[in-house]
């Protein structure tokens, strides 16, 4: 039986399971709030209510390009942060420290961008955006040691695929709770900030503000559940992980994971189609729909099917392969974007479009967490090394390139398709509707076939071969150990 960092005492599976699912209730509704709707927010021009329509408009593009550049030069970030977590040791274990400090920093620093820099926007709009850069900069860093060190954790929880599979089946549960509830909630309670803190109906800075607020306490809540509710376990297989590597081994670690590769490739693909998509949702309801007060409705699909479809995945797992259901999966995407381009007009097209847009979330999703996970050994057999938190550095490096590229797709277009906050749907063009539906639809669905080609063509590392790998390892391990005892 494995123990606890320093011989003590593991926590009941019971409670562990418990607090890590926790942990990705508020992980996920940052994500959320910070990829999709933060560029509501200022590509609505709310941020920058106070400003004329043409200055504010520059502001949004000034903002959108610099998101999008933090975020692709921070990618190369991860891996070292990855390192970072590998070599970190202390008498709590490896991941639960950043949990604190990742989690808690860049929950408050998410507050703060949601209150325009604590009214920063509407004084000195050159100084915002320096302290902006800054800011943001540092609140995607912690926030990337958090989802580093919570994903990374599993293979420290257990080295049982199936038990690995509970975990994250857990895990992506809640993280469908919080990342759906967001969308079901944002309007009502952005309204309702709005109406105690501003005095006026629908959306204001003051109500984006009570929004953040709502998002940064549950962020701290939730990320203090895993590192006080869970427990590293130590293990021959981990022996390894112990071992410091520097950054060159690091990105050689990722270089050399053939499975890591392709898989991620896969992921970023359909990571990029759904995030752009789901940014867009809001106008097809605002504009094209002209349905605002039915967006919600969004939400409410996507998390009572999260709701349904994530408990079943481990038994749906024990009689489908993972590959089967990744690719059943992209299907059901591309024949709800086939009713998205052709049924936009038509609410009851759109919702049954919704249904199969996120009925297969859940076991894509899971199904890469798997893999990636799964490749720590993969790797450690391959080369020699057991990477945990490096590989699955991956995972969230995936996130931000996804999240860059949406954000910048969203707040691109709503301009050029001049879907901005004051908008009229009524004074939109043929070309403005084409040009929203290119963006959030017709590209998607050509990414999503790609990200399937890859899958069905490259990615090879199965339960059976996973299982067939921890069993070699653990031999070979425990061999090496009998020698070094014997010497």
């Amino acid at each position: 039986m494995s123990t606890a960092p320093g011989g003590s005492r593991a926590r009941p599976l019971l409670v562990q399971r418990i607090c890590y699912a926790f942990g990705n209730l508020g992980q996920a509704a940052f994500y959320n709030a910070l990829s999709t709707y933060f560029v509501t927010y200022y590509a609505a021009q709310t941020l920058f209510a106070q400003y004329e329509r043409t200055e504010a408009e520059a502001l949004i593009g000034v903002i959108t390009v610099l998101v999008f550049v933090i975020r692709i030069a921070e990618i190369f970030l991860d891996p070292l942060l990855g390192n970072l977590v590998d070599n970190t040791t202390t008498r709590f274990g490896r991941f639960h420290p950043w949990q604190v400090i990742g989690g808690v920093v860049s929950s408050v620093l998410l507050f703060a961008i949601f209150t325009g820099l604590f009214g920063l926007v509407n004084t000195n709009k050159m100084v915002f955006i320096v302290v902006f850069v800054i800011v943001f900069i540092i609140l995607d860093i912690f926030y990337s040691l958090r989802d580093i060190s919570y994903w990374g954790m599993i293979p420290a929880l257990s080295s049982s695929s199936h038990e690995r599979g509970v975990f994250t089946a857990l895990g992506t549960f809640t993280g469908s709770i919080g990342y759906n509830g967001v969308t079901a909630i944002v309007v009502p309670v952005v309204a309702f900030f709005s109406s105690v803190f501003a005095g006026v109906t629908g959306e204001s800075q003051a109500g984006w503000t009570g929004f953040g607020a709502l998002i940064a306490v549950l962020g701290i809540v939730t990320c203090l559940a895993v590192a006080f509710g869970t427990t590293e376990q130590d293990s021959p297989l981990r022996a390894h992980a112990a071992e410091s590597s520097n950054p060159v081994q690091a990105f050689a670690a990722i270089a050399k994971n053939d499975q890591l590769l392709w898989v991620s490739l896969s992921y970023v693909l359909y990571s990029v189609a759904n995030v752009a998509t789901t940014g867009f949702m809001i106008y097809l309801f605002k504009f094209v729909l002209e349905m605002p007060n039915s967006y919600s409705v969004v939400g409410l699909i996507a998390f009572g099917i999260g709701l349904a479809t994530t408990p079943l995945y481990p038994f749906i797992n024990k009689r489908v392969p993972r590959r089967v259901l990744y690719l059943a999966g992209m299907a059901f995407m591309a024949a709800a974007y086939v009713l998205f381009i052709f049924f936009s007009n038509n609410v009851l097209a759109v919702f049954a479009a919704l249904v199969l847009f996120y009925i297969p979330s859940t076991f894509i999703q899971m199904t890469a967490i798997l893999t990636l996970t799964d490749s720590v050994e993969y790797g450690q057999l391959k080369t020699g090394r057991r990477n945990e938190a490096v590989t699955l550095s991956v995972r969230p490096m995936l996130d931000k390139i996804a999240g860059a590229l949406s954000n910048s797709i969203v707040g691109f277009v709503a301009i050029a398709a001049a879907m901005t906050n004051d908008a009229d749907p009524a004074s939109l063009t043929a070309a403005n509707i084409t040009t929203f539906k290119t963006a959030a639809f017709y590209v998607p669905l050509a990414i999503i076939v790609a990200s399937a080609a890859v899958f069905a063509a490259k990615v090879t590392l199965s339960e059976k071969k996973h299982a067939e790998i921890v069993k070699q390892l653990e031999t070979t391990l425990g061999g090496e150990e009998a020698d070094a005892a014997g010497k």
